[in-house]
């Protein structure tokens, strides 16, 4: 059975999260009313968020927590910061947070969280008052054994500080648990840092072996160069793999004959963006996607690969770095075109993996080394793929609807065997 085509009129990201949900539910023999509460969050809490700025102004920024579906365990899922923030986003994170747990079958639910505001206006002290307000507003369902945040966009170890911290004056204990993706020395994991983009270059690895495709001197292009695009980009490097395209939202820059990912992370370590690195042409931004590459990593923010420029896609293989960057109308068109997509519920999933690890270690106030835990990320990396490459062969559909059922079939089973209460 072929692939069937799948139309979306939408580009809202919560739509497309239970459009996706909706195309696997017709082909596996799940209750309806299961696959409606999968569909949908458990809980929404919209928070107003007021703090004193530097100047002595009072302002109220808007947060939002939500929490999709805690029947394979506690929810997880980071928290980010930014302007375009917007509950149907947040959603849908959420929705794909609780996917990614699954097929990667680690005992978690997903969660997300977001505060619409722009950080590159605000100071480090509004943005650490920023934070702990926001903490003392969800820190009634937030906790080690109820939903543990980690960082995302324009969020980071420091935030994350600051969150269990906050949690704790107001808990009363020092839970390092509460939170992942913290320093090093508050209980963070070694090899985090850099975990959800040696996930993407795992699935490359192994896309390019289930493809025939030759890895060393392969030429890759990253959109978003950001903590994930920067360490997939390097980290394919050492694979001998050849970086020539990148961008951020300032601008992209190309180079056929490649780019030194590091120097390229320095310059812009030094200027704020990409654009302007020596040695490089200047292309549109959203050009980068349609580079004739072997790899394409999009690893900015969703909806960048849609119906309008999916034909345009030149890559042979996109390992999907962001989450939510492929509408399911390209998914469509990329599959007939033959790319082979390694969707962000897999390709992207390290990041949470090494987060459960971490959690792990909090929770046995014991710590691993560096090796052991990529050791331990790569088998569980590479395990995932594999089950999501075979299933998608055997129910002939692209990666992503394979990954979907592997994941809303665990989801499923657990809930069925769980029961309804009351």
């Amino acid at each position: 059975m072929e692939e069937e085509t799948h139309r979306s009129t939408t580009n809202n990201p919560f739509e497309i999260a239970q459009h996706q949900i909706d195309i696997v539910a017709k082909r596996m023999k799940i209750d309806p009313g299961i696959i409606e509460i999968i569909k949908q969050p458990k809980r929404v809490l919209e928070v107003s968020v007021p703090i004193r700025m530097d100047n002595g102004q009072l302002r109220v920024f808007r947060g939002y927590r939500v929490q999709h579906n805690d029947a394979r365990g506690p929810f997880k899922g980071g928290i980010r910061y930014g302007p375009q923030v917007n509950l149907d986003e947040v959603k849908a994170l959420a929705t794909w947070m609780s996917m990614k747990t699954a097929v990667v079958d680690i005992p978690y639910g997903g969660a997300k969280g977001g505060i619409i505001c722009n950080p590159k206006e605000m100071s480090s002290a509004e943005l650490e008052r920023l934070t702990r307000r926001f903490t003392s507003e969800i820190s009634s369902i937030i906790g080690p054994l109820r939903d543990i945040p980690a960082p995302d966009v324009n969020t980071n170890p420091q935030t994350m500080a600051w969150i269990m911290d906050t949690y704790g004056a107001v808990a009363g204990i020092a839970e390092p648990g509460v939170v992942t993706g913290k320093p090093i020395a508050l209980g963070g994991s070694l090899g985090r840092n850099e975990a959800t983009s040696r996930g993407v270059v795992i699935c490359a690895r192994e896309a390019a072996k289930v493809t025939s495709t030759k890895l060393e001197g392969s030429s890759v292009a990253v959109t978003g160069y950001g903590n994930v695009g920067y360490n997939s980009a390097w980290l394919a490097a050492d694979l001998r793999m050849r970086l020539v395209a990148c961008s951020d939202s300032q601008g992209a820059i190309y180079n056929p004959d490649g780019l030194d990912a590091r120097k390229v992370g320095d310059f812009k370590a030094r200027t704020g963006t990409v654009k302007g690195y020596p040695g490089a042409r200047q292309i549109p931004i959203d050009k980068v996607v349609e580079l004739d590459v072997d790899f394409l990593f999009p690893c900015a923010l969703e909806n960048e690969i849609t119906a309008a420029n999916a034909a345009s896609v030149s890559a042979k293989i996109i390992v999907e770095g962001a989450n939510g960057p492929t509408t399911p109308e390209a998914d469509d068109i990329l599959f007939e075109s033959g790319t082979f997509v390694v969707p962000d519920i897999l390709a992207n999933a390290g990041g949470v993996t090494v987060s459960y690890f971490e959690w792990l270690q909090n929770l046995r106030r014991e710590y691993w080394t560096e090796q052991e835990v990529n050791a331990k990320l790569e088998a569980r990396i590479v395990k995932a793929f594999r089950e999501v490459y075979e299933l998608s062969k055997k129910e002939t559909v692209h990666m992503r609807t394979g990954a979907f059922m592997l994941a809303v079939g665990r989801i499923a089973s657990v809930m069925q065997q769980r029961g309804l209460f009351p």
